[in-house]
C-alpha cells in the first residue's frame, strides 16, 4: 500500500507518497529532506530523532530515546518504518561551520627545492608545427601527429583514447596545424609508450601553468591543493567537510551505510561533490577551469578509497578485514567521476591494510620518518588512529578504532573546532571555577576537541574528577552536581553560552574520552612491544593530522594520550597526508617511494594481538595504571594536592 508522509521542516511543508515499510529517512531524502545519520543509520547516535505528529510509524528502536520522549512522539528517523499516512516535525539539523574554510590558507609550502620540472614531472607539453595536408600529401590526422611527435620531440610511441580521436582534427585545422599536446610521461621506463591527454590549436605559453591537484580525502575533511605543475607552486588551498558525514561520523558506520540499497552509489557521490566543489573553488581562484587540470593524486584511508571508487568496503570491518585493493591501478578522470580533464591522470596513492591506508603511507613520506637515522612514532590522531614506528631501516605499523570523540562526536556538548568552539580550558585549582577560550570570540556554542583534553587534564588535576573518570560529587563547588548521565561539571552556564543551555562534561563523556585515549596509547604501545623498542628510546614523536595542530602537548600527556617525554620531541606537522600527495604530484621519484614504504610497512592487527586488550584497559584511567610510565603526571598532582 501507498501511504503519504508529510514533513515539516523550516517552517516548510512537503509530502511524499511511499510504499508499506519505508525507513523516515529513506522517505525523507524522497522529499528532498536531509537528516542526518551520523552513526550511518545503526540507530546509534540518536542525532536523527523527529516527532511524529499524527499518523501511524512503527519504531524498530527506541535506543537513545527515554520513555518520556517517545510519551511526546519522538522518533529515531532510520529505525521507524511507514506504516500509514504520517505527519513528520523535523528539527533543525546540526549545521556544520566551518573554521577550516575555503577562504583561507591553511599551510605554509615551499616547493621541494631540487624540484625540476622536466627531469621530475610526468605531465608535459609539446609544441608541434605540422606539415599540412595536400592532394600529394593525404596522410591521416592521427598518423601526421604521431609523426611530428617522432620527429619534433623523440615520442616513438603514443596511445590516444577514442574521444581524443574523434575530437582531433579540430585543434588540428584551427590552428593551421600548429598545435600544442598534453602528454603523460613515464618518466622511470621512458621506453614505454607516452599518453595524450589533450591536443590544443596554435601555441601555448610555455611558463603558463599546468594545472595539478592534490587530494586529502579525511573521514572529516577533504582538503584540496591546487598546483601549478611547472612551477611546482601551490596556487590554491581549500578544504571542506566530507559530505558523507551526514551518513557516518566513523568509517565503520559509513561501510555499513554503503552496503544498504543505493547507499554504496551515495557514499562515492557525496564525496565526489566534495572534491568537485573544492575544485571549482580553487580553479576560481586563479581564473582556471576544473577542466583544465591535468592530474589529481589522492590520499585517504581505506575506506575513504573504496568509497570514492564504488569499490566494496564492506570485507574491511569483517575479518580477517581485508581491502579489495591497497594499491589501486592509475585511472582516468572520466572514470571517476572527478571534474578535472576527462582524460586527466588519476593516481590514488598505496596503502597497507583495512586501517592503514595512503594517508599515512604519504604521511610517512612527507613527515621523513622513512629517511631517518633514528628510530621515531608517527601518530595520526583521528577517528581511526594510525600509528607509525620505524626508521630508514624498519617500519612498523598498526591503526586502532579511537572514535570519534576527539572530533566532538559522542560527546554531550562535543563539536568541531569551529566558531564558538572552547579549544582551551583552565581551572582555578582552588575555587575550582573554570576560564576558557573561544575559537573566533564571543558566546561558547560548545567543546571541540581540543578544548576537551584541556578540560580532562584540568579537571583530573584539579580533583574535580579522579583516576578513574568519576565526577568528585563532594567538590566544594556548585558546578558539580548529579545529571541524566551521572555526575558532572558545569564549564559553561546557560546564560553564558550561545544557546541558554549549560555546557558540561558528563560521566558518558568522560568514558568516551578515556576510551579514545586508551585506544591510541595503547597502539603504540603495543607496537613499541613488538619490536623491543622502549618508548623513552624514540627520538621523535610525529603528530599529524589537522587536528594534532591544536593539541597542548602537555594537557595530551596529562590524560595519557601522548608518551611522557621532553617536549622537544614532539613535533606537530599539520596534514600530513596531503603534503605527501603534494610531493607524489610533482616527482615520480617521490610517488615511487610511497609505493616502497607502502611495501616496507610490516602491519600489526591489534585485534589478533591478545596483549592489546590488558594494555588497552590499563590505559583506560589518568593518566595510566602505571604512574611510573607518567613521572611529570606525578609531579603535577603532588604539587596540587
Amino acid at each position: 500500500m501507498q501511504h503519504t508522509v508529510t514533513f515539516t521542516h523550516n517552517d516548510k511543508r512537503s509530502s511524499i507518497s511511499v510504499p508499506t515499510g519505508t525507513m523516515l529517512t529513506e522517505a525523507a531524502q524522497l522529499a528532498g529532506i536531509e537528516i542526518g545519520q551520523p552513526c550511518g543509520g545503526q540507530g546509534r547516535c540518536g542525532r536523527c530523532a523527529v516527532l511524529v505528529t499524527e499518523g501511524d510509524a512503527r519504531r524498530r528502536s527506541t535506543l537513545r530515546l527515554s520513555r518520556s520522549d517517545v510519551d511526546e512522539g519522538y522518533a529515531l528517523a532510520c529505525q521507524t518504518v511507514v506504516e500509514g499516512d504520517v505527519s513528520i516535525l523535523v528539527p533543525p539539523q546540526e549545521k556544520i561551520e566551518r573554521r577550516l574554510t575555503t577562504d583561507r590558507v591553511v599551510a605554509e609550502v615551499t616547493v621541494p627545492v631540487d624540484y625540476d620540472y622536466d627531469q621530475h614531472q610526468t605531465i608535459h607539453r609539446v609544441y608541434l608545427e605540422l606539415t599540412p595536408p595536400s592532394m600529394e600529401d593525404q596522410t591521416d590526422d592521427w598518423a601526421r601527429l604521431q609523426t611530428a611527435l617522432r620527429i619534433q620531440a623523440g615520442i616513438p610511441e603514443v596511445l590516444c583514447s577514442l574521444h581524443l580521436l574523434q575530437t582531433l582534427g579540430k585543434p588540428l585545422r584551427e590552428g593551421e596545424w600548429n598545435v600544442t599536446a598534453v602528454v603523460e610521461k613515464n618518466l622511470e621506463f621512458p621506453e614505454r609508450p607516452v599518453r595524450l591527454i589533450e591536443v590544443f590549436p596554435g601555441r601555448v605559453d610555455d611558463y603558463s601553468p599546468i594545472w595539478g591537484c592534490a587530494i586529502d580525502i579525511g573521514t572529516t575533511t577533504v582538503s584540496l591543493w591546487l598546483v601549478d605543475l611547472v612551477s611546482g607552486q601551490v596556487k590554491a588551498q581549500v578544504a571542506e567537510y566530507n559530505g558523507q558525514i551526514a551518513r557516518g561520523e566513523d568509517v565503520i558506520s559509513r561501510i555499513i551505510y554503503s552496503g544498504k540499497a543505493g547507499g554504496e552509489q551515495e557514499m562515492r557521490q557525496r564525496v565526489l561533490d566534495t572534491i568537485n566543489g573544492l575544485l571549482e573553488t580553487a580553479c576560481k581562484r586563479v581564473k582556471a577551469k576544473p577542466e583544465d587540470v591535468m592530474k589529481a593524486t589522492i590520499a585517504g584511508n581505506s575506506t575513504m578509497i573504496h568509497l570514492l571508487l564504488g569499490i566494496p568496503a564492506s570485507s574491511i570491518r569483517l575479518s580477517p578485514f581485508i581491502t579489495a585493493v591497497n594499491h589501486p591501478p592509475v585511472m582516468i578522470a572520466k572514470e571517476v567521476g572527478i571534474n578535472i580533464h576527462h582524460e586527466g591522470r588519476v593516481d590514488c596513492l598505496p596503502g597497507v591494510a583495512s586501517y592503514v591506508g595512503a594517508d599515512i603511507t604519504a604521511g610517512v613520506l612527507s613527515s621523513g620518518l622513512e629517511t631517518s637515522e633514528n628510530v621515531s612514532l608517527f601518530i595520526d590522531v583521528g577517528t581511526n588512529g594510525e600509528i607509525v614506528l620505524g626508521n630508514r631501516d624498519w617500519l612498523v605499523t598498526c591503526a586502532c578504532s579511537a572514535g570519534p570523540a576527539f572530533e566532538g562526536a559522542g560527546v554531550a556538548n562535543g563539536m568541531r573546532a569551529t566558531q564558538g568552539a572552547i579549544e582551551e580550558v583552565w581551572i582555578n585549582s582552588d575555587s575550582l571555577e573554570p576560564t576558557y577560550r573561544v575559537i573566533g570570540g564571543g558566546k561558547p556554542k560548545g567543546i571541540c576537541g581540543s578544548g576537551l583534553i584541556a578540560l580532562l587534564s584540568e579537571a583530573f588535576l584539579t580533583g574535580v574528577i579522579d583516576k578513574a573518570g568519576n565526577v568528585n560529587l563532594m567538590a566544594a563547588t556548585s558546578r558539580v552536581r548529579e545529571g541524566a548521565h551521572g555526575g558532572e561539571y558545569v564549564l559553561v552556564w546557560g546564560a553564558e553560552s550561545e544557546s541558554g543551555e549549560d555546557i558540561v562534561i558528563t560521566r558518558v563523556d568522560v568514558d568516551n574520552l578515556l576510551r579514545a585515549k586508551a585506544a591510541i596509547y595503547a597502539g603504540f604501545s603495543i607496537l613499541a612491544d613488538t619490536v623491543g623498542v622502549p618508548l623513552e628510546m624514540t627520538d621523535r614523536v610525529l603528530v599529524g593530522g589537522s587536528f594534532g595542530k591544536y593539541i597542548n602537548v602537555e594537557k595530551a600527556v596529562q590524560i595519557g594520550l601522548l608518551p611522557d617525554m621532553d617536549w622537544s620531541r614532539f613535533e606537530f606537522l599539520g596534514n600530513t597526508s596531503v603534503k605527501g600527495a603534494y610531493a607524489a604530484l610533482l616527482d615520480w621519484r617521490m610517488r615511487d617511494r610511497i609505493t616502497e614504504i607502502a611495501k616496507r610497512m610490516t602491519y600489526v592487527e591489534l585485534s589478533a594481538d591478545n596483549s592489546f586488550y590488558d594494555a588497552f584497559t590499563s590505559a583506560l584511567f589518568l593518566p595510566h595504571t602505571d604512574m611510573s610510565r607518567f613521572p611529570s603526571v606525578a609531579e603535577a598532582l603532588a604539587k596540587s594536592n
